[in-house]
């Protein structure tokens, strides 16, 4: 099998024609951290590290890996020496999804077939900087290329969604809702915290001196993003997805005593999350909305890269410690059949637990492989868990959940060719027909989304 042809990812001729079967599919993306301001200014891109590797944390990762300075990847060095540091560190990545992203960016976006080298790097350099001039690689160009039908940015509570309405009246051909994403005013012990108050204090028309002030406010949001057709509250619980019963007096005590700026306590800061995860589930249960819960992640976990680089930088990890059962109990029971939750799980051993949780109840569907296990063997492990448990049919599609604009196509493409690889498996052992994994593939592939979130 030669290097990402036609046959890339694909097993058996059962695979092969599955996937021939979903192809030209269009893509549904309901969680993507893409840059709305890149598309609405529209400018060309400069050169190929700006557009495979300025974003990319998981480039960035692996280069340091390979032993490349922090200024040859988020420091001051030009493109063109982070691309060449790039190139001089890819052939060591072979093996890592990266690797095959990359590759599969430049040959369908692009149509460059070579191999990322020290020895091709100029090459490459020069002639996707000449294509980077042209009209057909600007933003909007290349969503339309991809075939992105539907996509979701991922937007802080706090925002006016200009930049969505902009995007409403600038780009054809591609439908943009955001996502209400409200961690920043749950996490009451993050330094964050307060700045988000006083700003969402300033975007609408409550009085956050006091705890109901502050819920007046997240509703008027809640409702200003309903109003600019959000499908979807994206909640990132980390490792503390707690769900219990909390008062409202309760949690306006913590409130208060955050205000006033006193340490609190572990119990406090989970009984804080715990109520607004109840009434922010509230909020969606009432707009429609699908609630997308993220679990799993431990944030900024190599110190000093946060301290010298920040956030998003490629030092977060995944972490076991989650009790998928005890700690979403009361909020999946509160919730039962009130509204459609996607759970999605950072650490593959959640898969178990999150699988039968989800079989037992009909409004709660598995999200896909995500992070660290979108590749093709995480995808295909966690899609055989979900067919074997759950149901394959209620998974709830793929998301690119990328930085990366020209990554989108490629990400789908992984997914879509793991997934005729799983049915392709089912298929020649006789588990199911040909007909019936046609409409399978096809089913997760574009129609799935499209129902879940109400397109």
């Amino acid at each position: 099998m030669a290097f990402l042809e036609d046959d890339y990812l694909l097993e058996t001729d059962a695979a092969l024609e599955l996937y021939d079967h979903i192809a030209d599919r269009p893509i549904v993306d309901p969680h993507n951290h893409i840059d709305l301001a890149e598309i609405l200014t529209n400018d060309t891109w400069d050169d190929i590290w700006a557009v495979e590797g300025a974003t990319d944390h998981y480039v960035w990762q692996l280069m340091r890996k390979r032993g490349v300075p922090e200024a040859k990847i988020t420091g001051d060095a030009a493109n063109r020496e982070k691309w060449d540091a790039l190139a001089e560190t890819l052939p060591m990545m072979a093996g890592n999804p990266t690797y095959e992203w990359l590759h599969l960016d430049l040959k369908r976006r692009f149509g460059i077939d070579k191999e990322v080298t020290p020895e091709t790097a100029d090459e490459i350099w020069e002639e996707t900087k000449a294509q980077l001039q042209t009209d057909e690689m600007r933003p909007q160009a290349v969503l339309r290329e991809m075939d992105v039908e539907i996509i979701c940015s991922t937007d802080d509570p706090t925002s006016r969604l200009e930049a969505h309405e902009r995007f409403a009246e600038e780009v054809d051909g591609v439908e943009l809702h955001p996502t209400f994403r409200p961690d920043r005013g749950m996490k009451i012990d993050n330094a964050e915290w307060a700045t988000f108050v006083e700003e969402l204090d300033a975007v609408t028309e409550a009085d956050v001196s006091t705890f109901d002030g502050f819920l007046s406010a997240f509703e008027e949001q809640h409702h200003y993003f309903r109003e600019h057709g959000c499908k979807a509250c994206d909640i990132g619980t980390g490792t503390n997805p707690h769900s219990k019963p909390v008062s409202q007096e309760r949690a306006a005590e913590i409130y208060d005593a955050a205000r006033r700026g006193e340490n609190l306590d572990p119990a406090a800061v989970e009984d804080f999350w715990a109520f607004m995860l109840e009434f922010i589930g509230e909020l969606n249960a009432e707009a429609g909305w699908v609630t997308q819960l993220h679990v799993g992640a431990v944030r900024d976990y190599r110190e000093s890269l946060f301290e010298d680089v920040g956030i998003n930088a490629g030092g977060d990890v995944a972490t076991q410690d989650v009790d998928i059962v005890a700690d979403l109990d009361h909020f999946l029971d509160a919730f039962d059949g009130e509204m459609e939750i996607v759970l999605y799980t950072l650490d593959p051993t959640h898969y178990p637990s999150a699988t039968v949780v989800a079989r037992a109840y009909p409004n709660l569907s598995i999200g896909p492989a995500w992070w660290f296990h979108d590749s093709p063997m995480g995808i295909e492990e966690q899609l055989e868990e979900v067919a074997s448990i759950d149901l394959l049919a209620n998974h709830a599609g793929m998301v690119s959940d990328s930085r990366k604009l020209v990554s989108y196509g490629s990400r789908f493409e992984v997914f879509r060719r793991s997934l005729a690889n799983v049915v392709g498996r089912m298929v020649d052992r006789g588990q199911l027909s040909m007909e019936r994994g046609k409409d399978l593939v096809d089913h997760l592939a574009y129609d799935r989304p499209k129902e879940l979130y109400g397109f």
